[in-house]
């Protein structure tokens, strides 16, 4: 009797087990139109942005849970130190094919810093950290991203819910399939890889032919990049960086930590009395950040001025804002 119950009972435990056992070996991604989640996003988008509720059904049907993406955004470069981080970006190779790229489009590069102020170099180096310049821009599915982040990653499934109800609008909007478009892990598109919310609030039809087409048009990624830019405040002939040296407290100081300390809050003049020295000639009236980073050789020490900050609004890293204005100066050297 006892040996019955116990077949009866390892029958069971393997009726519970098999599936799940045979659905890591297929590798078959479980899908999104029944998660209680996307239900109710669902029924946001229907009550809010008028959606149809089928084609959201299928829409979701289509998504796909990826665990890749979740490994992946558990380990960003961004958590490398200065001296890993910089090679990854700033490259003779990087530079070389920044300054083809320049030459490919300098016309709608030169119209683009004409109309925004923003200098040629910088959007080149943007889309050259984001994608070399076009060439890898992801070929993860925005909709699997999205939906993975939104409904399976707590830790920030807020700021990709909104994200995701972006890509929806977006996509919409632009008569686009939700499933037809590839990006980052992140859900990140195109030449400057615009998460969804910045496309709908940045960007542009630069050629003037009806779209707004940051995937498969350089003209509208430039612009798209430029107008992102002056949207947040770029001050056109202004210095961007000045390196420095230190001879003070290293404690008396708020140093840039990560995603935080950002925004320019120390008057210039009173870094210097704190030991900070600008390296460039500077206004030492204006508003900087103090920032120290582990180079190869050691300690660096910068001061970041308002167009630095302004190149952390497209990335919230100081590492980031630093490879793109680097990138910048061996692109236009």
């Amino acid at each position: 009797m006892e040996f019955n119950r116990l077949v009866a009972r390892i029958v069971v435990a393997m009726a519970l087990v098999v599936p799940l056992k045979g659905w890591a070996e297929n590798n078959t991604p479980r899908s999104y139109e029944t998660h209680p989640d996307a239900l109710a996003l669902i029924d946001e988008m229907v009550a809010e942005h008028a959606f149809d509720r089928e084609v959201l059904l299928n829409t979701f049907a289509e998504a796909r849970y990826q665990d890749r993406i979740i490994q992946l955004m558990n380990k960003p470069a961004e958590g490398k130190p200065w001296k890993d981080y910089r090679p990854i970006f700033v490259t003779n190779k990087r530079a070389e094919g920044g300054k083809a790229f320049m030459t490919e489009h300098r016309d709608t590069l030169l119209r683009a810093q004409q109309k925004f102020g923003v200098p040629a170099e910088i959007i080149v180096a943007i889309i050259g950290v984001e994608t070399r310049y076009g060439k890898h821009a992801g070929k993860i599915r925005v909709l699997d991203a999205l939906s993975t982040l939104a409904f399976d990653y707590p830790r920030r499934s807020v700021f990709f819910r909104k994200e995701l109800k972006a890509f929806l609008q977006l996509t919409r909007d632009e008569q686009v399939d939700p499933a037809s478009l590839t990006g980052s892990y992140a859900g990140a598109m195109g030449y400057g890889q615009f998460m969804p919310s910045s496309f709908l609030n940045y960007a542009i039809d630069f050629d003037d032919d009806g779209l707004r087409d940051i995937w498969h048009n350089p003209i509208d990624a430039i612009g798209s990049v430029a107008n992102y830019f002056a949207r947040h405040g770029w001050k056109s002939n202004e210095p961007v960086t000045s390196k420095a040296r230190f001879s003070g407290d290293g404690k008396a100081v708020t140093w840039v930590k990560g995603r935080k300390n950002l925004k320019p809050d120390y008057q210039l003049s009173e870094l210097i009395k704190l030991g900070l020295q600008p390296r460039a000639e500077l206004n030492l009236d204006q508003l900087a950040t103090p920032m120290r980073f582990t180079g190869v050789k050691g300690k660096e020490y910068w001061v970041g001025l308002h167009n630095f900050y302004v190149i952390t609004r497209y990335n919230h890293s100081a590492l980031y804002a630093m490879s793109v204005y680097q990138l910048s100066q061996k692109i236009a050297n």
